[in-house]
């Protein structure tokens, strides 16, 4: 596997511009839902979301990815997480965020959401960063939101809706870079047109949304040539199922539960690092800052 050495370049925010690429950054999530995959329901109050951000701040988190809404997959065909209300969404999201920035101002808070209504309300209450799970596919005016308030936006690839993820046919392994290739280009036009400036755009490969167990070891293997497309990479791999299912030959044939994936997330941080990543999503944040430095150490000496 080559590696490469990642560019030095700003992402511009609503408020400040951060530097990426000299080092890995690390994400730490903050699920402020009952129902998300890893860790629904731990941080549904507001008290304990605020109180486990700024845990994850001294633990290292360079800036935080607060979400309202559960995207994960169901374990059925037909079963997925049911969707929130705008409104919802927004009582569970905004006295978290505004807890944060009262507690810590310098917070670097993204606000995981695809409503243009949440995106709008957030960015009023001090979010610097949008990150779009569906790359602005699924609501038609957040471009345009994200492109008024000039902040930062996180646009991810994701093949079809989570209703359909466990029915979709598996891709050939030739053909799973290329949908994503394809779907991030077609994001970034649609970013364009609403006038986001490039330099406020990063990419995510969306690992695990619409891909399937071993389509997203094809696109590991591939992850660097989306750098081509000129912007750089954030990956989220923390607990992802595919993880658990590598893991089941040591857990008697069954995929690995969620509590026991933190190992093989932290060695996909790595390998995502080494083929290119430049910020790192996570719920472990403290283990990713050290995982993250020997990734980066081997980086400094590739040619």
């Amino acid at each position: 596997m080559e590696t490469l050495t990642r560019k030095l370049e700003l992402w511009q925010l609503r408020t400040r511009t951060l530097e990426v690429g000299r080092r890995t950054l690390v994400m730490g999530i903050v699920n402020v839902t009952p129902d998300s995959f890893s860790d629904g329901g731990l941080y549904f109050s507001a008290e304990k979301a605020v109180e486990h951000t700024l845990a994850l701040v001294d633990e290292g988190a360079d800036l935080i990815d607060l979400g309202a809404e559960s995207t994960r997959p169901g374990s059925r065909a037909g079963e997925q997480a049911p969707t929130v209300s705008a409104n919802e969404e927004q009582e569970r999201l905004l006295p978290v965020l505004e807890g944060i920035l009262k507690a810590r101002p310098d917070t670097i808070v993204s606000v995981d959401t695809y409503k243009a209504a949440t995106a709008q309300a957030a960015l009023g209450a001090g979010a610097e960063i949008i990150n779009d799970v569906s790359g602005f596919m699924w609501d038609a005016a957040l471009a345009r939101v994200c492109a008024e308030a000039r902040c930062g936006v996180v646009l991810m690839h994701t093949r079809g809706r989570p209703e359909e993820w466990s029915t979709q046919p598996q891709l050939p392994a030739n053909a799973v870079f290329a949908s994503v290739r394809e779907g991030l280009v077609a994001s970034m036009k649609i970013a364009e047109e609403a006038g986001i400036a490039s330099e406020a755009i990063m990419l995510d490969p969306g690992y695990g949304f619409g891909k399937r167990l071993g389509e997203n070891y094809a696109l590991m293997a591939r992850q660097q040539e989306l750098l081509v497309l000129g912007r750089p990479l954030l990956v989220g791999l923390s607990r992802k199922s595919f993880l658990g299912h590598t893991l089941a030959p040591l857990h008697g044939g069954q995929d690995a539960p969620v509590t026991e994936r933190d190992t093989a997330s932290l060695a996909a941080g790595v390998a995502a690092i080494l083929n290119g990543a430049s910020i790192v999503r996570v719920h472990a944040v403290r283990q990713a800052v050290e995982a993250a430095h020997i990734a980066d150490a081997i980086l400094a000496f590739t040619p």
